[in-house]
């Protein structure tokens, strides 16, 4: 494949290994290791992090998400969302703007993929969407 690939890892795939989400668990948890191995860039914006804290947060206790977002971000980068993300955002043909500013902070940070449940609400995009499965055959893991 050349050199390492960067994929913006959108929040669902997150929730559903730290959640332990049934049927989606195994497949999100082995990207998230792959991550963590460095097979890839992995890179999450940072509004799916401030949305993890209220979410896990309300699950479990302010301490359990202030440890979970530290973990994670031991080895995913955090993609800005600033003026220029949102700008780009808005231009985009998306009707659900969070999946525009995703696909917006994808595009800032030169990721290869996105890696979504929700392929279809990132199909206008310029940056390929993978499920976490399709992304796992691509990397061949």
């Amino acid at each position: 494949m050349g050199q390492t690939p960067a994929a913006l890892i959108d929040l669902n795939v997150i929730l559903d290994m730290l959640q332990r989400r049934r049927p989606f668990f195994e497949t999100s948890a082995r990207v998230l290791a792959l991550a963590e191995k460095r097979a890839f860039r992995g890179v999450w914006s940072a509004h799916s992090i401030t949305t993890l804290f209220y979410l896990y947060a309300r699950d479990q206790t302010a301490d359990a998400a202030r440890v979970a977002i530290t973990d994670l971000m031991q080895f995913l980068a955090v993609a800005a969302v600033d003026q220029q993300v949102i700008e780009t955002a808005l231009a985009l043909p998306y009707r659900d703007f969070e999946d525009a500013v995703q696909m917006a902070a994808a595009m800032h940070e030169s990721a290869d993929y996105l890696i979504t449940r929700n392929v279809a609400d990132f199909k206008l995009g310029p940056i390929p969407a993978l499920t976490p499965a399709e992304f796992l055959a691509l990397l061949d893991a």
